[in-house]
């Protein structure tokens, strides 16, 4: 059966370690940052030294760091008392309003 986003989410309290866990937003939203910053370095790695071209190694890194983003994003919700499955999908469903409404270009939170 495969692993549900809520699932993960209860799953990653085992390996949270961080201040104030269960009281600290702050910490996984500043992990969260540096983590999504860690798949930006990587993709530009592909840029500057694969000519654009995801090799193997290139792609597993990337997973492994994406990983890492999936965790941090699980805890924000977890601290600030959301359930991940549930953001998930709200943001399908938000996507999937745009869409109807050919609204998914363009900018702005509330289109």
């Amino acid at each position: 059966m495969p692993l549900t986003f809520s699932e993960y989410q209860r799953r990653t309290a085992d390996t949270a370690i961080y201040p104030d866990v269960g009281r600290n937003p702050i910490y996984p939203t500043l992990g969260l940052a540096g983590e999504a910053g860690e798949v930006c370095e990587k993709v530009k790695k592909v840029l500057r030294d694969g000519n654009g071209q995801f090799s193997a190694e290139a792609v597993a890194a990337i997973q492994k760091e994406l990983g890492d983003v999936l965790w941090y994003a699980a805890r924000l919700a977890a601290e600030l008392g959301l359930d991940l499955g549930q953001v998930a999908e709200a943001n399908l469903s938000k996507l999937a309003s745009r869409q109807q409404r050919d609204l998914l270009s363009g900018s702005g939170d509330d289109r």
